[in-house]
């Protein structure tokens, strides 16, 4: 414990920037490496989703991602569930840099409702092309929206919100019962954000499938400045990984995935993360910088266009290639923003590790 003054006391939090991943005394060829991921029933060619978010994932990103060998997420209510045709309201939303005069747009266009029919009509394009189907809703619409996404056939319902708990209490209005409301789908469900042992204990013991860990949208939040909450994103995972652990013998073997959502700007930050302990990682900015991606070069989250309180911002980064350059390469570029699997694939062969499972138990040290 750290003391802050004489009232209060505080442990130390680590960021991804703050540790390094060590390697150990033996390498392996690039080929040996196997990325898979299985979840649920579900097989996966790399432990990548694509981020809930309309900069990143349309409809046709999400069958993209999918056929790439991902798990693509659509955002329920974004604007591909909200109008019929978004296009020209994403590319009049590209057009503007002011800041003040994006976010005021932004407000008055996500004020348009969700359409249910919309929802059914968007996830069933993604199963059409034959492509694992995932849609996100907030927990405050999970109620209205919920029997739709489940009719609609998706392989994965995703829970996302800043902070998601178990226990929601509220004097105003009948809280979502989060444990109630997974255990009535016949569908897995991934649910978050969180970032303490306690909180993802308790998400654990709701029936989830999988549990994000962070605030998410790591690029676009200004959620520290606004509210005076962040996530230090290393420490977060190792606590997450130290409650997946103890569930797994409280529920007698019932393995709950652990899901990086937030600060994954590079492919370093994942590989990071996976050392921490997740099975996989949720990314946003690298899409973004797609030249399928819906955004045309700018990101933002849902935090970005709160109609009273925004705590999140668009920003802007240079298109460097395609979604299949994103994430197989070649890159162009040696920042850690393209080739995302090729670069995680090397990070295991460099440690000496063959799969994801065996890589959570290497060695990291504490930066300076």
């Amino acid at each position: 414990m750290i003391e802050i003054g004489r009232a209060k006391r505080a442990t130390r939090g680590y960021e991804f920037d703050d540790i390094a991943i060590v390697p150990t005394r033996r390498t392996r060829s690039i080929d040996d490496v196997n990325l898979a991921w299985r979840i649920d029933a579900m097989n996966f060619g790399f432990p990548l989703v694509g981020a809930p978010m309309d900069s990143v994932m349309s409809p046709e990103t999400v069958i993209d991602f999918g056929r790439l060998g991902g798990l693509g997420v659509l955002n329920l209510e974004g604007l591909w569930t909200r109008y019929e045709n978004p296009e020209p309201l994403l590319e009049e939303l590209a057009a503007i840099t002011d800041k003040v005069a994006a976010t005021r747009r932004m407000q008055q266009l996500y004020a348009e409702p969700v359409q249910a029919e919309l929802i059914s009509a968007r996830l069933q394009q993604v199963r059409d092309a034959g492509v694992p189907v995932a849609g996100s809703l907030s927990p405050k619409l999970c109620r209205k929206f919920g029997a739709t996404v489940e009719k609609a056939g998706v392989d994965f319902f995703v829970i996302r919100g800043t902070t998601v708990s178990a226990q929601h209490v509220s004097s105003s209005s009948e809280p979502l019962n989060l444990k109630e409301f997974i255990y009535s789908l016949d569908v897995p469900v991934i649910v978050g954000g969180c970032a303490t042992y306690q909180g993802a204990l308790h998400l654990m013991r709701t029936g989830a499938a999988g549990i994000l860990v962070g605030f998410g949208g790591g690029a676009t939040k200004r959620t520290r400045n606004v509210i005076g909450v962040e996530v230090p994103m290393a420490s977060a995972l190792a606590d997450v990984s130290e409650a997946r652990r103890d569930y797994l013998d409280e529920s007698g073997g019932r393995y709950v995935h652990v899901i990086a959502d937030g600060a994954l700007g590079r492919s370093g930050d994942i590989a990071k993360a996976l050392a921490c302990g997740a099975d996989a990682a949720m990314v946003g900015s690298p899409l973004a910088r797609a030249t399928e991606a819906p955004g045309r070069g700018w990101h933002w989250g849902p935090e970005a266009y709160h109609p009273t309180l925004p705590r999140g911002e668009r920003v802007q980064f240079e298109q460097l290639g395609t979604l299949e350059q994103i994430l197989h390469g070649p890159a162009v570029v040696a920042d850690g923003t393209m080739n995302l699997v090729g670069a995680l694939r090397r990070t295991l062969a460099t440690t000496g590790y063959t799969d994801i499972k065996e890589f959570q138990r290497v060695e990291i040290v504490v930066r300076g």
